[in-house]
C-alpha cells in the first residue's frame, strides 16, 4: 500500500501532500515519549509558526516521521486545534 493512499474507511477529501507541510499536528496530536509530550499537546518545542525550535537536534522518533495521507487529511485544516481533532479522530483517539 502506498502510504499515501488513505484506508479503504477514510475517504479521501482533501489533495495530499507528499513532503512536509508545517501544520504542526505531527508535533501535537500524537504523544512522543522521548520528548515527554502527551497526547494531544503541541510538543513544548513547536513555535507559533509550526515549525520546531530544535529541528537539528530533534530527536530520531521526530527524524524518522514521514508524511502520509493523514497529513494531506489535516493540513489544510484552518487552525491546529482543528489539526490536532482531526488527527486524533483519525486514529480514534479523539
Amino acid at each position: 500500500m502506498n502510504r499515501f493512499d488513505p484506508p479503504p474507511e477514510h475517504p479521501p477529501r482533501s489533495m495530499f501532500h507528499r513532503e512536509c507541510t508545517a501544520c504542526g499536528a505531527c508535533c501535537s496530536a500524537p504523544d512522543i515519549s522521548t520528548l515527554q509530550k502527551p497526547l494531544g499537546v503541541p510538543c513544548k518545542h513547536l513555535q507559533a509558526d509550526c515549525l520546531c525550535s530544535i529541528y537539528q537536534e530533534r530527536p530520531l522518533v521526530c527524524r524518522n516521521y514521514q508524511p502520509d495521507w493523514v497529513c494531506g487529511e489535516v493540513a489544510p485544516l484552518p487552525t491546529l486545534e482543528k489539526r490536532i481533532q482531526r488527527f486524533l479522530e483519525i486514529y480514534g483517539l479523539g
